[in-house]
């Protein structure tokens, strides 16, 4: 049986984080705290760990954090095809912000130019800026949360 529920967050210590049991040996946490996210598979030596680290833009890599518990914790991605998206976007990890997009729908003219079922795009021209403690904040700006 799936189980899910709140819980502390082990790198911010936040009570905002959602906690997911996918399996008998699988969990997923994130953390509407600090934005950040982990699961049992983000650990020393896990080929699912090399394998994101490979992946991940260099600023995500620079703020993945190892907490006490030895897993890793990385920024979220959220992309919400018809809300919109939230990212990390910086130079450095002493220079970094949330940034939140939010979607628009794509004009009737300008349809030619997506996949078939696509009916919103990012428009980067309303991204805002939030600071790293404003992780809840940029999700409401693209209307993900009250």
């Amino acid at each position: 049986m799936l189980k899910d529920n709140l819980v502390i967050c082990d790198r911010c210590g936040s009570d905002a984080c959602y906690e997911q049991a996918l399996g008998p040996n699988y969990t997923v946490n994130m953390c509407y705290g600090c934005g950040f996210t982990t699961n049992t598979l983000m650990v020393d030596d896990s080929e699912f760990l090399k394998e994101q680290l490979e992946v991940l833009p260099e600023i995500y890599k620079d703020l993945t954090h190892q907490t006490e518990d030895g897993k890793y914790w990385t920024p979220s991605t959220i992309n919400i095809p018809d809300k919109g998206m939230v990212f990390v976007n910086g130079k450095s990890t002493e220079d970094w912000k949330w940034t939140a997009v939010k979607a628009i729908e794509i004009p009737e003219e300008d349809k030619h130019k997506f996949p078939e079922d696509t009916t919103h795009k990012m428009d980067m021209g309303n991204a805002k800026s939030f600071d790293e403690k404003d992780f809840m904040e940029a999700l409401s700006y693209i209307g993900l949360l009250p």
